[in-house]
């Protein structure tokens, strides 16, 4: 039952931001076979960046207690690889299927495989914990690989739907990486005083950012009905407004 209960809390999180993006997608909802396809890429991400880090590991070490070396480590060791480990099947994979046929299919694309990479991350992180982890990271964890996924979707939106700008292909990882760099930078320096609050003040950032992301590009999308004018079919009384006396 235990068990049972870890993988719950493990799952709930990503799957409940993905029906979430999956429903705010309202004028052209993708295969959910597609979907599921980008949720497992997400896993396949995770086995990327653990052997990256591996590597990497083997000839660079971290002093946990040096600001400027955990800088480097939060933003080009961990943010990077990470980001770059999603973005390579977002866009190198999904980002060329038909189906990806309007600007907000940038952004679903992107948090199906950050909410893979992010649930089976938390499975290996819940069931080591426990229940007290899986509270804790459904509150920032996971909604902050959520943040990073939208911003990174969008401009893979506005790359593939606007003419002459791929070069918002790396935009969208930059800016991924760079607030998951915060983030995490923030939380590995926690020995410094107060500045965890660095790290709920760039998830606060983000999010907001990724809601006006979300409203911009469900605005743009090709397959939103027009707007079509209210006749008014009240007839003219004396004395209305259509015949003031």
């Amino acid at each position: 039952m235990d068990l049972l209960l870890l993988f719950a809390l493990s799952v709930a999180p990503g799957a409940a931001i993905a029906l979430y993006i999956y429903l705010n997608d309202k004028h052209e909802r993708e295969p959910l076979g597609l979907l599921a396809r980008s949720f497992f890429f997400g896993g396949i991400s995770i086995v990327i960046t653990l052997l990256l880090s591996y590597v990497i590991d083997l000839f660079i070490t971290i002093n946990e207690n040096d600001v400027s070396e955990q800088a480097f480590h939060a933003f080009l060791i961990v943010a990077l690889i990470e980001e770059f480990s999603k973005f390579i099947f977002v866009r190198g994979v999904l980002y060329n299927d038909k189906n990806f046929n309007e600007p907000f299919d940038g952004i679903v694309y992107s948090v199906m495989v950050g909410m893979g990479f992010a649930t089976f991350e938390n499975i290996l992180y819940v069931f080591q914990n426990g229940i007290g982890t899986a509270i804790f990271r459904m509150f920032t964890a996971v909604p902050a690989h959520a943040m990073f996924a939208i911003l990174m979707g969008y401009y893979l939106g506005k790359a593939k739907f606007e003419h002459n700008k791929q070069h918002y292909a790396i935009y969208g990882l930059a800016v991924a990486t760079l607030f998951h760099g915060a983030y995490d930078y923030c939380l590995f320096i926690a020995f410094v005083p107060g500045i965890w609050l660095g790290a709920l003040v760039s998830l606060v950032v983000g999010i907001i950012l990724a809601r006006k992301a979300i409203r911009i590009h469900q605005h743009a999308s090709p397959f939103k009905p027009e707007e079509v004018p209210v006749k008014n079919d009240l007839p003219e009384t004396p004395g209305g407004p259509n015949n003031p006396i």
